[in-house]
């Protein structure tokens, strides 16, 4: 689950980060009032979408030469203006893609004298399953350009959970960003503090960029990115109350409802697989064979009759798909159950796309038993790279 800046702000706040002033404005009206709560002179008006890029990012609304998701303020009426160019319209960024984000809601901070921006990020290390700290002199840029044109400028280091944030890594974080003296102190604080908020909140990573050194050499948060591991959840319930649906897509909302695991894709394929790998598997067979999957789509281990029903309709709301490829590996999951839930859905949701099944494991005689008796147009298929190449065929025959 991901939030918006000012909510990972509101929350690194709570753990002694140091942010500027600021609030949130649902309205025109709201972004005012939040000014005149500030001192100024100087105000920032930043859009509030989960995707970066927001500053470089263009309004379809407004034209090519309009400012973009981040703009300064120096009066009351810049503010007013600032709004009403961005509430309601969209924002399209380099992570948007071109349909871009409605922005619904704003964050009103207080202007910031920058002298100098660094980068600084807590996630998990996959590799060293270890919690671990990305830093960087080169804040404000997208660290994907740093790490491709400038890599030697990128430090990373693990922390050892067991014993948590030690003193030495937080002068590791200084001397990575060639700080001294008072600064570098602040920097060990900050990291601290990071830490303690990504332990505590069961983060899956925050990200701090840019992490700036004010005029008045104090350190400062000017922009935060943070998500969750949604797995743990249910220890965090008032973490769900930051949940904004409206920046999620619809269909992979409506699958979380049923614990199915789904990405929506740019293909025409849809994929129901059981298994993260199987999955990834079968989306390269597609493409292997000429054409693009639409979804990625895990039912997981215990898939039933509600839960393949859903998937098919999740599958079927997208009008880009022309074809579905089932792939089933019978486990600790029946063949048979799974192939009754397959018949029950074809005919709840009035399926008018092709469908070819691939099943194998437990009961599979007696699954293909029950696709072959559904009286429906299902094509079986005997493999993987069986199944691939008849719903690609039958794709592009209905074309």
């Amino acid at each position: 689950m991901n939030i918006h800046e000012y909510q990972a702000k509101e929350l690194l706040a709570k753990f002694g980060v140091p942010v500027p002033a600021g609030y949130p404005a649902m309205s025109v009206e709201e972004a005012v009032e939040a000014s005149k709560k500030l001192p100024g002179p100087l105000y920032v008006v930043k859009a509030q979408i989960h995707a970066g890029g927001r500053g470089k990012g263009k309004f379809k609304e407004l034209g090519p030469d309009a400012k973009g998701g981040v703009r300064l303020a120096k009066t009351e009426e810049e503010v007013r203006a600032a709004a009403q160019d961005m509430l309601g319209n969209t924002l399209v960024t380099v992570q948007t893609g071109e349909h871009g984000k409605q922005v619904n809601r704003l964050y009103v901070t207080d202007g910031v004298d920058i002298a100098k921006e660094f980068y600084l990020a807590v996630l998990v290390d996959r590799a060293s399953g270890r919690p671990a700290f990305v830093v960087s002199t080169e804040g404000g840029m997208d660290i994907e350009t740093v790490a491709h044109d400038t890599p030697e400028k990128i430090h990373t280091f693990d922390v050892d959970p067991a014993t948590g944030f030690m003193p030495h890594h937080g002068r590791a974080v200084a001397n990575a960003l060639g700080l001294k003296g008072d600064l570098a102190k602040q920097a060990q604080k900050v990291a601290a503090k990071v830490y303690d908020a990504f332990i505590g909140t069961d983060a899956a990573q925050i990200e701090i960029n840019p992490l700036a050194v004010t005029e008045d050499d104090k350190l400062m948060v000017l922009d935060a990115k943070v998500g969750f591991d949604s797995n743990a959840g249910f220890r965090h319930k008032d973490l769900a109350e930051l949940r904004d649906e409206t920046e999620e897509d619809p269909q992979e909302l409506e699958a979380s409802k049923y614990d199915l695991a789904y990405i929506k894709l740019d293909g025409n394929i849809g994929c129901m697989v059981n298994g993260a790998g199987l999955a990834m598997a079968t989306m390269d067979i597609i493409k292997l064979n000429g054409e693009f999957p639409a979804n990625f789509l895990d039912v997981g281990g215990g898939a039933n009759k509600e839960k393949v029903t859903a998937a098919f309709k999740i599958i079927l709301s997208d009008p880009a798909v022309k074809g579905i490829l089932v792939n089933i590996f019978g486990g600790i999951m029946r063949c048979d159950i799974i192939a009754e839930g397959i018949v029950a859905a074809a005919k709840e949701v009035n399926l008018s796309v092709p469908l070819v099944v691939r099943l194998e494991g437990t009961n599979v005689d007696q699954g293909k038993e029950i696709l072959a008796n559904s009286g429906l147009a299902i094509v079986p298929a005997n493999d993987l790279g069986d199944a691939a190449r008849k719903i690609v065929a039958e794709v592009r025959k209905a074309a």
